[in-house]
């Protein structure tokens, strides 16, 4: 029986392939929330079938959970990169501040798939959730050791409520179309909320 797909496929190796395959995923839930999407629409953007698709991920939210785990790690890379091209001594104001700009970069890339969770709570998968509570942790955690050790309660709260504060922040920015002129006066709103959380940066 001959096929009547609409679109060619062309034969690649598994990784190009699996590549294909999350291209589209990362394109389609960029625009669209993840309900709304579906396993046909990304793999007929990636030349595929739904079977093929199901090859490499288990189903919808396993898709999802890779695209969203792809997005946080390729900020880490990012905001390491940022750091490790700033001179020695840099006052850690200033490096905070480069973390920022990489931030608000990664968000103007994909404001919407970023905002997603924000907007609607609970709307992405369990398995999705739970990694960006991790990766939450690991911000926390990668903040302190930025910062002089303190055991101080009214510490751990600052760290925290820095990234609750960022967030809010940022989807406010999200909302006005991520204005390159707003840019340095949220990051020094973000900035200024954190010094006056410590008492001092080094408090």
């Amino acid at each position: 029986m001959s096929r009547t797909d609409r679109r060619p496929r062309h034969r690649l190796d598994p990784d190009s392939r699996r590549a294909a395959i999350l291209d589209a995923a990362i394109e389609a839930f960029a625009v669209q929330p993840y309900g709304e999407v579906t396993i046909s629409s990304i793999a007929d953007a990636a030349g595929a079938s739904n079977a093929l698709v199901y090859r490499y991920f288990e189903n919808k939210e396993a898709l999802y959970t890779e695209v969203a785990r792809l997005a946080i790690a390729d900020l880490r890379a990012s905001q390491a990169a940022a750091l490790r091209q700033l001179p020695r001594g840099v006052p850690l104001r200033d490096r905070l501040r480069a973390t920022a700009v990489v931030y608000l970069d990664h968000i103007a890339s994909h404001p919407d798939a970023w905002a997603m969770p924000m907007r609607q709570p609970g709307g992405e998968p369990p398995a999705a959730a739970e990694l960006r509570t991790r990766a939450r942790s690991t911000y926390v955690e990668d903040l302190a050791r930025l910062l002089e050790p303190n055991d101080q309660r009214r510490h751990e709260y600052a760290l925290w409520g820095y990234f609750g504060f960022l967030d809010t922040a940022c989807l406010h920015w999200v909302e006005r179309g991520c204005p390159d002129n707003d840019r340095w006066p949220l990051i020094d709103a973000a900035l200024g909320a954190l010094e006056g959380a410590l008492g001092d940066w080094a408090a």
